[in-house]
């Protein structure tokens, strides 16, 4: 079967057109942007591409959405460059571009209904960017009615927003299948954002502390597992402590003993590693300015006490220079003992 035509498709009339005369036998996925595509947004559309296969039908929205920019914030700044979004978007397999204006959209002007984002919405990004979740949510549910997908694709890179989205077609009964796709880092760490273009040299070496930060905590933490796993496999007897001594290993046992007793799973200590290094780049030139550093559960993005077991997000949030970026890790703790 023979690649179809690619569309850019402005108007929703349009994207309706596509979608009744297109006659697609398989699935249809969507892809959400704000434009300035880079290769996190096309390893997005790859991935939506081998999910519907050629059959399939995979669609990028281009579309910046002013819901979700409070005031202050860097809508009119925000970078647009649809020429070159178009080039990403159908080297990466996508079949149609919908980029609306305003209007297509919110044709009656901001919406008096909208999608409220709950609990969940006024922490961490939502404390710090009130009523964006809800513009976000407002904009996704719209996109996600025009578009009609079987199945959504998202970055991880914005972990509170894939839940909140995730957590949105659950309670309201979407029935469309949300895919997390992990972040895409630079050679250096940094992970991919639109916003990375406005930051200088002298910048973005700053800039570098967030991902630096995640990786001290993630490497805090696989310590942290390792001593509890080899506390689970050298026995607490004392023929046995007496046997290790002979190889010079009671030392470890011990103290692998002790960390597994004083820290099981360790989130204070993974949250006191990544602090360390986000306090030192409070010093540096320019200084990063710290939103939060949190480590969360994902099901709700509440903070996590020392007992927690399963799944958790390391997160972080920053502003260096005009700037400011958000990056995360998932970790997971209490392995079986």
């Amino acid at each position: 079967m023979s690649r179809r035509t690619f569309e850019l498709v402005p108007t929703v009339d349009d994207l309706t057109y596509v979608r009744e005369h297109l006659a697609v036998p398989g699935r249809t996925a969507v892809v959400m942007t704000m434009g300035a595509l880079h290769d996190g947004h096309a390893t997005l559309v790859r991935a939506a591409r081998e999910r519907v296969g050629r059959d399939g039908f995979v669609v990028v929205t281009v579309f910046v959405n002013p819901l979700q920019f409070g005031r202050g914030e860097d809508l009119d700044r925000y970078p647009r460059t649809l020429e070159a979004d178009l080039k990403v978007a159908e080297q990466a397999g996508a079949d149609a571009v919908f980029a609306p204006g305003v209007e297509e959209v919110y044709p009656g002007g901001e919406p008096q209904v909208r999608i409220s984002a709950g609990p969940m919405g006024e922490r961490l990004e939502g404390a710090v960017r009130p009523g964006h979740f809800d513009g976000m949510l407002t904009v996704v549910a719209k996109l996600l009615h025009l578009t009609r997908p079987d199945v959504a694709f998202f970055g991880q890179k914005d972990a509170q927003q894939l839940a909140l989205i995730r957590r949105m077609s659950r309670d309201l009964n979407f029935g469309v299948e949300i895919v997390g796709v992990p972040t895409v880092r630079e050679d250096d760490g940094l992970a991919l954002s639109s916003r990375n273009r406005y930051l200088s040299p002298q910048e973005r070496r700053t800039a570098l502390t967030l991902s630096r930060a995640l990786f001290a905590g993630r490497d805090r933490h696989a310590a942290q597992e390792a001593l509890r796993a080899r506390a689970r496999e050298i026995p607490a007897t004392r023929a046995r402590a007496e046997a290790l001594s002979a190889i010079g290993e009671s030392r470890a046992a011990a103290d692998a003993h002790a960390v597994a007793k004083a820290a099981p799973g360790g989130p204070a200590a993974v949250r006191a590693a990544a602090r360390t290094v986000i306090d030192e780049a409070a010093r540096l030139d320019p200084p990063l300015a710290l939103d939060y550093l949190a480590l969360v559960d994902p099901s709700d993005f509440t903070e996590i006490g020392d007992d927690f077991t399963g799944e958790a997000v390391l997160a972080v949030a920053a502003r260096v220079g005009t700037t400011r970026l958000i990056d995360n890790l998932p970790l997971t703790f209490g392995a079986a003992s």
